[in-house]
């Protein structure tokens, strides 16, 4: 046991993590740390210049540049050395939580069951089926743990089956760029044929004839999906025809097929706008048709159902979205009528069509509500949740006619749960709840709430936190203070088995719902973005104080943690503020925005210039400069960083986090850790494998644990 303050952390391993290596520790200093080499670039736009030292490093190929990224990761682990015990223990006590032979809840798509299944010991799923019944034998359509030998990365994605249940096409990523290559198997005989699709997304669809299967194909460079593409069965890839070439490249495109699967669907989206185009999926060699061309700024989603679409839209100002009708045979915008009309209060996310009801998920002061009704108006109610701090969504429903809606619900104190609901008679039954083996769980044991910190500009953030019934709550608690805040992406509320090695351990989860989600309506969102960015970042600090000044912790114990866009928020947050964090965690950071709005070589980035704004604009440019985490490191005192990339990243490339952390070894003031881990096979998802993944969570765990140590 180990004595933190007026509480006891007891770990899992011996004394010695405490101690050993202490005095190496105490006598590492920056000049130590790997220094990179400083080649002068000047970025010149809008008459102002930027000097970028370390622009160079963004060359994977260059050997140099390989080569300093090792450095990095050799001095990682030298300084790291003592926790290592510490980091398998952890890994192995996350691992003991999770049951290895699990499965998920069978699901039943036209004929058969389908089910996802795990073996112990194994890292990959297998992908199997029984015909008719669950009782009838399996039939294994992939087992992904055969396929991964021989990759240090592998995913699976995008299995399509064929409308006559004999043809599967899936697609593979063995690089983690997220460019899949898709190929067919023959589900009746085993075989997988030999023609292969390069740089897709992974996902297709197959027309009703069995033989025709439509594809989105990603630019190699820019990563933009941009291209779908018709391939018939038993024909040569190089032959199939382009349908579709989406040539703004601030829009991104997809296909997908309708649940009643009359219609094969081209989906193009950028930020603030949406376009689609329908094919009756009997006759995939006639034309797609245009459902209403896009304007900027006007947002739909479609469903079908009978002889109209259900549209989910923001059209006339709907902020929040409505939901819109329309005929099949003139879908128009100007064509649609009002279904359920736009509420202020209200933010309307999504519908999912049945045969005899409609169901809606709605979001209320930041609350997931589900509402089921009945096409013929004879019955409309809401699903009764209590908490404040769960998480309630509508689960897979492939088929149509059927009473039973699918949903998962948790809580950041309950497992996971699959629930079939009987939309007629009401009642339900738990499929499935998420098992938390090891025996020491009891949901009874923790304590959850939603709190309310009040921003600079007098706007109420609301923060979901977790805890063990047992931590005292006082200025020695240990907090760990999570958020993303961007794209509109609401992080709900959610159970974890591994958060549980931080909670057991005197931990307090606070997960901040920050403007630029959207939490509390589409509003929070829009206050969030573009040229009121900083919102998210000042949100962020504001919830932090808040934890102190109500003695929920001190800056001694506060630690932070974001990744990918919720990395911006940390470079942006420890510039800002560093005097408020003992440890920061930035995961694959997004942090140097004007470099990259600025190149549209960039996977993702013109896509983007609706949430960041286009820096070619002058006003865009200055306000991105004046928060962009790596235009605005100077010499002054940072937190303990820990700094985590993929070298294969396609969202956040490697020599963002890279650059940043050069360039804050160089100006940083203090003689805290700055810790840089790079995997070399991965890329913005971390490790493949379902086990692997835990590794990286211990390094990070470690790294929080044991700066608490260090403060005795």
């Amino acid at each position: 046991m180990i004595q933190i303050g007026k509480r006891t952390l007891v770990f899992v391993v011996s004394i010695t993590f405490a101690v050993s290596c202490q005095n190496e520790k105490n006598t590492m200093t920056k000049t130590e740390a790997p220094v990179a080499k400083k080649v002068s670039k000047e970025l010149t736009i809008h008459s102002d210049t930027r000097i970028d030292d370390y622009y160079w490093m963004n060359d994977r190929e260059d050997a140099e540049v390989i080569d300093h990224l090792e450095k990095e990761n050799k001095y990682y682990n030298k300084l790291t050395a003592h926790t290592k015990d510490f980091q398998t223990s952890l890994f192995e006590e996350m691992k003991s939580r999770i049951k290895e032979d699990d499965s998920s809840v069978p699901y039943e798509q036209n004929g058969y069951w389908y089910v996802t299944r795990y073996e112990t010991g194994k890292e990959y799923p297998i992908y199997s089926r029984h015909k008719g019944s669950l009782e009838a034998p399996e039939e294994i359509m992939f087992n992904c743990n055969e396929m991964a030998e021989g990759h240090e990365f592998f995913n699976l994605g995008g299995i399509a089956i064929s409308p006559d249940n004999k043809l599967a096409s899936f697609g593979v990523d063995t690089i983690s760029r997220r460019l899949y290559t898709i190929q067919i198997k023959n589900l009746v005989t085993g075989e997988i044929y030999v023609d292969k699709i390069d740089d897709s997304t992974g996902g297709s669809v197959w027309a009703n004839d069995n033989k025709t299967l439509f594809y989105s194909k990603k630019d190699s460079v820019t990563l933009r999906s941009d291209k779908i593409f018709k391939h018939t069965f038993g024909t040569n890839a190089a032959e199939d025809k382009m349908v579709f070439h989406e040539e703004d490249d601030t829009f991104g495109t997809y296909v997908y097929k309708s649940k009643s699967k009359k219609y094969v669907i081209i989906g193009c989206y950028s930020t603030l706008t949406s376009e689609f185009q329908i094919l009756n999926a009997d006759t995939p060699d006639a034309a797609f048709k245009v459902f209403s061309p896009r304007k900027r700024g006007l947002e739909y989603s479609i469903s079908h159902y009978g002889d109209s679409f259900y549209v989910l839209t923001n059209k006339d100002k709907a902020k929040n979205f409505k939901l819109m009708k329309v005929a099949e045979t003139n879908t128009s915008s100007e064509n649609w009528k009002e279904f359920i009309p736009h509420r202020d209060d209200v933010l309307l996310e999504e519908i999912n069509i049945f045969k005899e009801y409609y169901v809606l998920s709605e979001r209320e002061n930041g609350l997931n509500k589900l509402k089921i009704s009945r096409w013929d108006e004879k019955d409309s109610f809401y699903l009764p949740f209590k908490s404040e701090t769960y998480t309630a969504y509508v689960s897979r429903n492939p088929e149509f006619d059927t009473d039973t809606l699918r949903y998962a619900y948790n809580s950041m104190t309950t497992p996971s749960s699959v629930i079939d609901f009987n939309m007629k008679t009401k009642g339900q039954v738990v499929k499935k709840e998420q098992e938390v083996l090891g025996g020491k769980f009891k949901k009874e044991n923790y304590k959850s709430e939603r709190i309310w910190a009040t921003a600079r500009d007098g706007v109420k953030v609301p923060m979901s936190i977790v805890y063990h019934k047992d931590t005292k709550i006082d200025t020695n608690t240990p907090i760990l203070q999570y958020a993303y805040g961007s794209y509109g992406a609401t992080i709900d509320p959610y159970f974890s088995t591994v958060r549980l090695s931080l909670l057991d351990r005197g931990f307090v989860y606070a997960l901040a719902h920050i403007r630029g989600g959207q939490y509390l309506g589409r509003q929070w969102y829009e206050d969030g973005k573009l040229l009121k960015k900083k919102n998210s970042f000042t949100d962020f600090i504001d919830c932090s104080k808040h934890l102190i000044e109500n003695k929920y912790t001190s800056t001694d114990h506060l630690y932070a943690m974001g990744g990918s866009a919720g990395g911006l928020l940390m470079g942006a947050v420890v510039n800002m503020a560093p005097e408020v964090y003992n440890g920061v965690i930035s995961a694959v950071p997004f942090v140097d925005v004007v470099t990259t709005m600025l190149d549209d070589s960039i996977p993702l980035t013109t896509g983007e210039f609706d949430e960041w704004g286009n820096p070619n604009e002058k006003k865009y440019y200055d306000y991105m400069k004046s928060y962009s985490p790596y235009d605005n490191v100077i010499a002054m005192d940072y937190p303990n960083l820990f700094v985590t990339t993929g070298l294969h990243d396609s969202q956040v490339q490697y020599f963002e986090p890279a650059k940043w952390v050069a360039k804050i070894r160089e100006l940083k003031t203090d003689n805290n850790l700055l810790l840089f881990d790079i995997n070399m096979d991965a890329g913005h998802g971390g490790a493949s494998g379902r086990f692997e993944a835990l590794k990286e969570v211990a390094k990070e765990y470690a790294f929080l644990l044991d700066l608490e140590e260090k403060i005795q």
